[in-house]
């Protein structure tokens, strides 16, 4: 893979993680929080989102310089990077995992009602 396309699959990455994430924030995770404690405000919950988000922060910032300046690209500086948020991340993915799983589910919503979310 060229340092070009591998930049460019380093920004996809950090798009669709930020996307994902911030809908999930602003829109999915308010509906679930009136009725499930996990998904209501509380300080894990911030704590993990902020360092998400400071991760991809700096994947932003590393990706956009090698952009510009491709001499400057060091790989174990992304590697760096990336394990900065790696356990936050798969521990918050895990916990939705687990969170949004059916028999979870079901002990806050009816079958009818999460049709009716639209998710």
């Amino acid at each position: 893979m060229s340092l070009r396309t591998y930049l460019r699959a380093l920004n996809d990455l950090n798009q669709h993680l930020t996307a994902h994430h911030s809908i999930e924030e602003k829109y999915v995770f308010p509906i679930l929080a009136t009725r499930m404690p996990s998904f209501a405000e509380n300080e894990e919950h911030r704590q993990s989102h902020e360092g998400i988000h400071k991760g991809l922060d700096r994947l932003g910032a590393l990706t956009k310089t090698y952009r510009e300046d491709p001499t400057s690209f060091s790989p174990e500086e992304v590697r760096k990077c990336l394990e900065s948020f790696k356990d936050v991340l798969m521990r918050h993915m895990d916990d939705e995992v687990k969170d949004l799983g059916a028999e979870n589910m079901k002990k806050y919503w009816k079958l009818e009602e999460i049709d009716e979310l639209g998710f």
